[in-house]
């Protein structure tokens, strides 16, 4: 391929937005297009997507970024190697394989309908809330594809009837895109990649196989599910009717297992993703490390067919930059999420207030979807500037509850640190532009925060994974990558150990305000 232009394509779909990005040789972005899609709520807790909007705003991100790089000189059509896929996690979609349509809107990672699920098989089962731990490294929760599954399954008509017929298939995002992208219902390839795999509950994290136990206790199908491949291979290659065709998926990865691989993370060292909401893992190497701090063992990623599996520790965070959109659509206290960082900078401190973003319960290390949102320590003296800056604050305390859970689960020889024997958190993600927030996190964990140059690691990794399949990267140069440049941004801590304390144990209190909130009435 030497001398040729040489061309990767990343779609990145997440939870509020859509992005198609085109890397060069050296992974550098050359074009990109991002285009939000609608959020439906049809009841307060539940939060759908239509598949078929999502479909239409991967084909427009696509072509217009094709555009974008061909109006910019380059043979984008004829140098395109291979397509990296990246996605939200958990968000379920059930659809017919003989019409192609979905059977009923997407169902999203945050949703908490299935919470009265949750408790019955808590209940009915032996091992309650922890039952499928030891098998998928997942405690029962809202969060997990299976469980908006089962709600599918007994709720919507639509659903029964396609899977008495044969007729239903049921996927995670990843596994709706590549059906459409390789054909359809004429010929689309049924399949998911082994991190998405493992967000469902039905995955066996040793095994890498749908657990045949686990569908049986939750009267699942093992038709309607797809194939389970690795992150790096060679997939199938995208059908007519886009707007490119022939081009091989080489690569998928649930969003936060690429934003790691983005990062290049190796065993010891962890990630920070700042989204809709906030995701850290800790790639633990070929170990699974079972949590007792309220974490997931989850995949981390396989990078081929025949590589080895590298595992994690995570914890998610539901509510993160989705605390800002609803200052900016909410309240309206904000009219772009960007002006938050000025508006917080107009005070030097919170001013004693505490936000808990807990809007659809709280998930790591808590893991009760009984919170609700709170925001406590108001007083005569409180301007939206104090409640601005306690919003930032409460993304940077949710990472740091998680990152203790970490480094208590994994010990000393689970972290790679520095020279100086810091342990550094890469970051990344669009709210890591935001100065003030990265310097308020630094604050709080008392460590280092390093934002790479590049801070859409998520779609990085997508590519960085198809490249390595078709042969435009090694391992090598991928890993090589993570390796600190002059280009990162590295965040040092600025406030003593004794006011850091007091803080995380005022947070700690606020975090306790919003539990059992989930009844209070209308």
């Amino acid at each position: 391929m030497a001398g040729e232009e040489v061309f990767i394509g990343s779609i990145d779909q997440g939870t509020t937005s859509t992005r198609f990005i085109i890397y060069d040789r050296s992974a550098r972005p050359l074009a990109s297009h991002q285009v939000e899609f609608t959020q439906f709520y049809p009841q307060s807790g539940w939060v759908e997507h239509d598949p078929m909007e999502i479909l239409e705003s991967v084909r427009e991100c696509i072509a217009k970024a094709i555009d974008k790089a061909t109006a910019a000189g380059h043979n984008v059509v004829s140098g395109l190697k291979a397509i990296g896929l990246t996605n939200q996690r958990e968000t379920t979609v059930v659809w017919s394989r003989s019409t192609g349509c979905p059977l009923h809107k997407a169902i999203v990672w945050m949703d908490v309908r299935t919470s009265s699920i949750c408790r019955k098989l808590e209940k009915e089962l032996s091992g309650g809330r922890t039952h499928f731990v030891e098998a998928c490294g997942l405690p029962i929760s809202t969060y997990f594809s299976a469980l908006k599954l089962l709600w599918l399954l007994e709720n919507v008509d639509a659903v029964k009837e396609a899977v008495k017929k044969g007729d239903a298939l049921f996927g995670t995002i990843d596994t709706w895109l590549i059906w459409n992208l390789t054909g359809g219902k004429e010929n689309g390839l049924h399949v998911t990649d082994l991190s998405n795999a493992s967000r469902t509950m039905l995955m066996n994290l040793k095994t890498l196989e749908w657990d045949k136990t686990i569908l049986n206790e939750l009267g699942i199908p093992l038709a309607i599910l797809p194939k389970i491949v690795s992150n790096a291979e060679i997939v199938g290659n995208i059908s007519k009717g886009w707007p490119i065709t022939g081009i091989p998926i080489a690569g998928c990865l649930g969003d936060q297992h690429a934003a790691m691989l983005g990062q290049a993370c190796r065993k010891g060292e962890a990630k920070s993703t700042y989204g809709t909401g906030a995701f850290i893992l800790l790639n633990t190497g070929e170990e699974i490390i079972k949590s007792n701090h309220g974490l997931l063992s989850t995949l981390a990623y396989k990078l081929g067919p025949k590589a080895p599996t590298n595992y994690a520790l995570e914890g998610s965070i539901a509510i993160a930059g989705a605390a800002v959109q609803w200052l900016r659509d909410s309240l309206g206290i904000i009219k772009t999420a960007s002006e938050i960082e000025k508006l917080a900078l107009e005070v030097d401190s919170s001013g004693g207030v505490y936000f808990v973003p807990a809007f659809n319960g709280l998930f790591a290390p808590w893991w009760r979807d009984d919170a609700r949102g709170v925001c406590i320590g108001i007083t005569r003296f409180t301007n939206k500037s104090h409640i601005a800056r306690a919003v930032l604050e409460s993304m940077c305390f949710q990472v740091k509850d998680v990152l203790d859970s970490m480094h208590k689960d994994a010990g000393e020889k689970g972290e790679v640190k520095n020279d100086k024997g810091e342990f550094l958190l890469r970051v990344d993600g669009g709210a890591t532009v935001n100065n003030l927030l990265m310097q308020i996190q630094a604050d709080i964990l008392g460590s280092p925060v390093v934002r790479p140059a590049d801070i859409e690691t998520t779609a990085l990794g997508a590519a960085y994974a198809a490249g390595l399949a078709v042969g435009v990267w090694t391992e090598d140069q991928i890993f090589s990558s993570g390796e600190k440049t002059e280009k990162d941004t590295v965040f040092r801590p600025a406030i003593d150990e004794q006011l850091r304390k007091q803080k995380v144990e005022s947070w700690c209190k606020a975090v306790t305000r919003t539990f059992d909130l989930a009844d209070l009435s209308l």
